[in-house]
């Protein structure tokens, strides 16, 4: 009986064994724990083999199960994806938390003042019931009769920190308080996702726009990126320093000296003088404030301050307070007045414009630190390997050249030529320009030639039109003149005089270097592909890079310029290459009005590019812009050129010409884009070979259910537009490509575009061969004869590629062939199932 019980036990103990052999846990002592983790390090999801191999490699871990090893890496990758995730919501609960002080704060902002205009309605109603009432606005009372300082008064430290604390508490009260009548910017709704509270001044002295946000940045560093205008205003020209003194109380007084650029060659440019003072409040919170000074001070040199008007900045400034756990919430106030006298009555609503200060300085400045703080903490990628301190460098060096151009300033060496005598363009000539950036410094023997315009616009979206001349550019420049700029910034030589010829073969290479956030402004390589016209030329490339900037093209942002601006550049894109920019730019004029645009009215034709072959007086190629839309804006471009001295007059003569056929161009874009040009005549019937996106969309619907056996979409519910719009919002991504050899998309849905990255108007310039990698290239033309005897054919899953060179993943992709109501092959149509970014 005892050997049965012994044998008992054994057995017992022998399946306790074997059940922790192959159960759920095993203890690891802290040896093989870090031999564990430096293999995870290494790679987190190790195969079969590697964790074999990894078995005989280390015997503290020869005890150790396979399989046990195998959970273990399982259980070490979803601790640190939860780490991961309970660090992501710890950030997000402190910015909703944070958010939410900040719009309580705003609340009980609000509240004072509604609280203070019923007190003044109900002034003004005892007062109309007594007597006659002026029309003075109370509200805006403060901002009126805001006193002017003299230079005078800043002889002695005494009356600059008097006129400096001032402006403190004047700031303050528009920052926090109920000094400006402040109301919601238009289209900028606040939100977790937004990058802070915008609003504008309604009736109010001057010009006056506010922001508030969160940055992930501290108090000191937010303040010295602000103060380096330069950096982050792109209207800045030039900020001096002329005093700078300690304070009593600790802080620093300056005595400032700014010149801002001119958008247009329409007026003149604004310089200003300034008092800054920078300050510790009791509660932590560090000020930045500025007011103008009254006086006669021409700047360092008063021959270039006389090409200059003088402007006011009213007490404005940075208010940052220190987060609870890192991070800053930051109150800004732009408060100037601009002098609209002194420009012509058409472009006053740029300088009286509160919306085009809160685009052009109080939402630069906190898009800014709030892109500062991204690429601090990694979370920007950049193309090309390069910094994103080099890159804001070049966008940088880009405006500046291009302000340079339409300002044209005389201490820069820039003077008018009267060439022709035409007075629809604008020459000057700099004769000493020398682009010297480091190694690569390019001195031209003659000089730089700059021929320039400004002129109205009437109806023409600016966001449009600079997205159309960024994504055709065929359709307005000549190759051989960007060869031309090219080949003279080359500095081993200067050669452009006997250029061999060129042809350009209509096809552009877009490459992202990098964007801001919301993608207000994009830097991006373009290829110019040509080709040699002799033969013996047959090898060499005579592609042309440019460096282009883009911004402004969300046709939803209210007061922006949207700008198009590039210059020629080496292939190898080093870091100080020489740029000479030229490029457009559109302002608008006038607010819009009507609701946002539905992106659904694009759709009235599929093919802009068409519409500009012919100008038919009902012209039914369709466009962009919703036909609510109806602004004024102006244009302005420059082009440069650089010319040897003895060529200036011929350089002139083609320069001339070439920005003519330039403008000529762009008004034909124009009209083509404009809201009045858009509708179909009364009783013009669409093409049956070129519907309209309703009629394509019920097309693509019934050939689907026809040739597939199932329904796209629940059409027996629908008609109409709520087939297209349904449609539009499916979420795969539907495209379509017309049947000529080279087959081009003329469709995508909103999941299209998104998957391609890219417009519709750009969708045309896309050829079906572009987006499938090989595998996917030759799956579809082995399924080609299939898809033309049954109509229609699976993909297995695969890869395709963006416009912007991004891999996209897809489950399985249908295509089938849509026909018309006379049964005839109209176009090819794809659904991409469940696409992904890889």
């Amino acid at each position: 009986m005892a050997m049965v019980a012994q044998q008992h036990r054994e057995s017992s103990s022998g399946s306790m064994n074997k059940h922790l052999d192959c159960g759920k846990y095993v203890r690891y002592t802290a040896e093989q724990v870090e031999a564990l983790e430096r293999v995870y390090a290494e790679c987190p999801k190790p195969s079969s083999f590697r964790r074999q191999q990894l078995i005989r490699e280390c015997p503290i871990l020869s005890n150790i199960e396979p399989k046990q090893i195998k959970v273990w890496f399982q259980n070490r990758r979803c601790r640190e994806k939860q780490r991961k995730e309970s660090t992501g919501l710890q950030s997000v609960n402190r910015k909703l938390t944070a958010m939410n002080k900040l719009l309580m704060e705003e609340n009980d902002r609000l509240q004072k003042q509604v609280s203070q205009l019923i007190s003044e309605n109900g002034y003004m109603h005892q007062q109309l019931q007594t007597t006659s009432v002026g029309t003075t606005d109370p509200s805006c009372e403060s901002a009126v009769t805001a006193p002017q300082h003299s230079l005078r008064d800043a002889n002695n430290p005494a009356g600059l920190l008097s006129i400096a604390e001032e402006t403190l508490a004047e700031f303050l009260s528009k920052a926090t308080g109920t000094a400006v009548n402040w109301v919601q910017m238009p289209g900028m709704k606040p939100g977790p996702d937004s990058v802070g509270i915008f609003a504008i001044s309604h009736r109010c002295l001057g010009v006056a726009a506010r922001a508030c946000g969160l940055v992930s940045l501290e108090p000191p560093k937010i303040a010295e990126i602000l103060k380096d205008r330069n950096t982050w205003f792109r209207d800045c020209r030039n900020l001096e320093i002329f005093t700078m003194f300690q304070a009593g109380n600790g802080g620093t007084i300056e005595l400032l000296y700014t010149q801002t650029y001119a958008p247009t060659i329409l007026a003149p440019a604004r310089d200003f003088w300034t008092l800054r003072y920078t300050t510790t409040l009791e509660n932590g919170s560090l000020v930045v404030c500025e007011r103008s000074l009254s006086g006669t001070g021409a700047g360092p040199n008063p021959a270039a301050a006389s090409q200059f008007v003088r402007a006011d900045i009213l007490p404005s400034g940075y208010l940052i307070r220190p987060c609870d756990g890192g991070g800053s919430i930051i109150h800004i106030v732009d408060h100037l007045n601009l002098g609209a006298w002194s420009v012509p009555e058409v472009l006053r609503p740029l300088y009286e414009s509160s919306k085009v200060v809160a685009q052009k300085m109080t939402i630069a400045a906190l898009r800014y630190i709030r892109q500062i703080a991204q690429e601090t903490s990694g979370e920007v990628v950049y193309g090309l390997g390069r910094q994103p301190a080099v890159l804001r460098t070049f966008s940088q060096r880009l405006i500046r050249g291009f302000n340079d151009a339409i300002n044209g300033f005389s201490d820069d060496s820039w003077s008018i030529l009267n060439f022709d005598g035409a007075e629809d363009v604008v020459v000057a000539v700099n004769s000493s320009k020398n682009l010297s950036t480091g190694t690569n410094a390019v001195s031209f023997l003659g000089g730089i030639l700059c021929v320039k315009a400004s002129m109205l616009l009437q109806n023409v979206p600016p966001a449009v039109l600079i997205r159309f001349l960024r994504e055709h550019r065929s359709e307005w420049a000549d190759f051989n003149v960007d060869a031309y700029s090219a080949a003279a910034l080359k500095a081993s030589s200067y050669s452009y005089p006997g250029m061999r010829p060129t042809r350009f073969t209509g096809s552009q290479i877009i490459m992202p270097l990098g964007h801001t956030i919301e993608h207000f402004q994009m830097l991006e390589m373009i290829r110019l592909e040509g080709d040699p016209l002799s033969h013996e030329d047959a090898y060499i490339s005579r592609d042309i890079h440019l460096l282009q900037m883009c911004s402004g093209v969300d046709e939803n942002t209210v007061g922006a310029c949207s700008e198009l601006v590039f210059a020629p550049i080496d292939e190898m894109f080093p870091d100080d290459a020489p740029l000479l920019p030229s490029g457009f730019r559109v302002n608008p004029l006038d607010p819009k009005s009507g609701d946002l645009q539905d992106p659904l009215t694009s759709f009235k034709t599929l093919d802009l590019t068409s519409s500009l072959e012919v100008r038919p007086a009902a012209n039914h190629a369709a466009g962009y812009a919703a036909s609510s839309f109806s602004a004024r804006s102006v244009l302005t471009l420059a082009f440069q050129f650089p010319f040897e001295r003895n060529l200036q007059e011929s350089v002139a003569t083609f320069a001339c010409q070439y920005v003519r056929s330039v403008i000529s161009s762009v008004q034909r874009v124009s009209m083509a884009i404009s809201p009045s040009s858009l509708s179909p005549a009364i009783g013009q019937k669409p093409s049956i070979r070129s519907p309209e996106a309703v009629t394509l969309a019920h097309w693509i619907c019934q050939s689907y259910s026809y040739h597939v056996g199932a329904e796209l979409l629940r059409t027996d519910s629908l008609s109409g537009e709520l087939i297209l719009k349904t449609l539009w919002h499916h979420q795969d991504a539907i495209l379509c490509c017309s049947l000529k050899a080279l087959p081009v998309l003329t469709f995508a849905n909103q999941a299209g575009l998104d998957m391609l990255e890219t417009t519709l108007v750009a969708l045309q310039d896309i050829t079906l061969d572009k987006i499938f990698d090989d595998s996917g290239r030759k799956a579809m033309f082995s399924e080609f004869a299939k898809i033309t005897q049954q109509g229609f054919s699976y993909l297995p899953g695969g890869i395709c590629l963006s416009t912007m060179g991004r891999h996209v993943s897809y489950e399985q992709a249908i295509v089938w062939k849509v026909a018309a109501e006379d049964n005839a092959v109209h176009c090819l149509a794809f659904a991409f199932v469940n696409w992904s970014f890889v």
